[in-house]
């Protein structure tokens, strides 16, 4: 089959939409020897199924800002793929959402939650709100109004929502509440949820966490481990900190953070104590990076978004872990990466990479993660949640993380499997792209056309 046709209907149906047509490009590279070595899985046309959303939900949300003003925002919900599951991905509240976004974010989801082994479909959603700046009464009251209209579209077996990127704990408990007065009943309608009504443990922690456990067994497949790694991760929301926290854990030295504003380095590396002042910064404050450096009297650099690179990723360190957003690592900065030595790249943003920098990465022998296996452990970890309210229980602390880790060596050792088996040995992203692909193929061809 040729790649670049698929590619080209993929262009035409989808004009204006890069992040969608970057997410399918990548895939559809990977996984056209699985289309030739299963020739029932191009006549029935099970690829372009899957780019193609089940439904995609747009619509208006109006709703009063402190001053007694009319504010007028879009809410969206893209449910791209229900063959193994229930639909399943987080909710964004950031201006730069938009259909092509979510839609890139709903079709990786596909494959992420298809490696998790556990039955979820894939779906993503969200609204072009901002709640930087908003007062809480403010961000309380987009949330009753997105929720009236996102509660005709959910429930517990049709579509579970979680949080994304500006959606955190305090909105999901006002999505939640939303929808518990909208329905009249108290459901698992979406995880996220706060410990004693109906969160699981971990679930915070669980992206940060599953990306570090990913690339411990990584470097264990090169007789290797975390211990003593230099390692640079960008952010300074929940992924990152919670990275920063593990691989503090197994021994290794983060040395970076940032926000949209720019990034610190600190070479002493980022202590439990840094980390703790940190999360209070961004978590509680609502502050900017920068008085972390000024408090501690380390680096601090801006972010010029126009440059050609990221000067963050020209640092000399082992280990990379982009953790803020998409396309944040482009080709120069891959390149930078390589110069300085890297080892290993992994991905705890959703599509972080370009695909001109993954190249540049695989070009040169970087183990390079992929964000929907290395970053799964998020939605994984709502997969438990879910579980746990099917089932009316609470897991502890130690069994929830147990059955992380579990689920982080499972997805490993399947992307390796799936690569070795076609050819493209050590190729995580190839090996993620198959795997998941294979799973929902094989579930989409049993239920026929539909």
């Amino acid at each position: 089959m040729d790649h670049l046709k698929i590619l080209e209907e993929v262009k035409k149906r989808n004009p204006n939409e890069p992040e969608f047509i970057q997410a399918a490009e990548e895939v559809i590279a990977s996984i056209l020897p699985v289309l030739t070595k299963n020739p029932e899985f191009a006549r029935l046309k099970l690829l372009e199924r899957m780019l193609e959303p089940e439904r995609l939900i747009s619509f208006r949300v109006t709703w009063l800002d402190d001053k007694g003003n009319v504010q007028v925002n879009r809410g969206y919900r893209v449910q791209m793929n229900s063959a193994i599951g229930p639909y399943k991905g987080g909710l964004r509240f950031h201006p730069s959402v938009t259909p092509s976004v979510l839609k890139f974010l709903a079709f990786e989801q596909i494959f992420k939650n298809a490696l998790t082994g556990i039955p979820m479909g894939g779906g993503k959603g969200g609204a072009d709100f901002d709640p930087k700046g908003k007062s809480n009464n403010e961000v309380m009251r987009f949330c009753q109004a997105f929720m009236m209209e996102l509660s005709r579209h959910i429930s517990g077996r049709l579509d579970i929502p979680a949080g994304d990127i500006g959606v955190g704990g305090r909105e999901i408990g006002f999505l939640f509440g939303a929808y518990k007065k909208i329905k009249n009943e108290f459901s698992g309608v979406l995880t996220g949820k706060g410990i004693g009504w109906g969160g699981s443990l971990i679930r915070t922690e669980a992206t940060g966490y599953g990306l570090i456990y990913f690339a411990q067994n990584m470097l264990h497949e090169k007789k290797d481990s975390m211990k003593g790694k230099i390692c640079l991760v960008s952010g300074s929301g929940n992924v990152a900190q919670y990275a920063i926290e593990k691989i503090n854990h197994l021994g290794g030295k983060a040395v970076t953070a940032s926000d949209s504003s720019g990034f610190i380095y600190d070479e002493g590396g980022i202590t439990p104590e840094k980390l703790a002042f940190l999360k209070d910064l961004k978590d509680n404050r609502r502050g900017r990076i920068k008085e972390y450096a000024d408090k501690y009297n380390c680096l601090y650099k801006d972010i010029d978004p126009k440059a050609d690179h990221n000067p963050l990723w020209n640092i000399k360190a082992d280990c990379a872990f982009p953790c803020a957003t998409q396309n944040e690592v482009n080709g120069k900065d891959a390149s930078n990466m390589v110069k300085n030595g890297m080892k290993l790249v992994g991905e705890g943003a959703n599509m972080p990479t370009t695909i001109e920098g993954i190249n540049v990465l695989l070009d040169n022998g970087v183990n390079y993660a992929p964000g929907k296996a290395s970053n799964a452990g998020g939605v994984a970890t709502s997969g438990l949640e879910m579980t746990q309210n099917y089932m009316g229980s609470n897991w502890t602390r130690e069994e929830v993380d147990s059955k992380l880790v579990g689920i982080m060596k499972h997805i490993h050792d399947t992307c390796l499997a799936a690569a070795n088996e076609y050819g493209k040995p050590g190729n995580y992203m190839v090996g993620a792209n198959i795997a998941g692909f294979v799973k929902v193929a094989k579930a989409m061809q049993a239920q026929g056309v539909i």
